[in-house]
């Protein structure tokens, strides 16, 4: 039995371009505004930081060449700032475009 060709798609730069412009716009506009004193400002806090911290691993990976997992991680940043702006620790200014808000 021969070993498995690992799979490597072809992710088109101009959907990677569009993922960042929405998931940068969105890391801009998401501000906490949960009481600095409160347990959702701490959640709010790790939100915000998993968001940042898997843009910079999408940056990082869309540098080596790696586009499935520069996607894959620019899509869990933005779920970050979704989940947070749907929670209410995060402001979003209402932007129903960028964001998930409840109705």
């Amino acid at each position: 039995m021969g070993a498995k060709t690992p799979m490597n798609p072809q992710i088109p730069p101009k959907l990677l371009d569009h993922y960042f412009d929405l998931t940068k716009k969105a890391l801009a506009k998401a501000k906490i505004i949960a009481p600095e004193r409160s347990h959702l400002h701490k959640i709010a806090q790790d939100f915000r930081q998993m968001a940042e911290s898997y843009y910079k691993d999408a940056q990082h990976f869309r540098k080596e060449g790696d586009g499935a997992r520069a996607l894959g991680a620019v899509y869990y940043a933005h779920a970050w700032l979704d989940a947070g702006a749907r929670l209410g620790a995060f402001d979003v200014g209402g932007d129903d475009e960028l964001f998930t808000l409840a109705q």
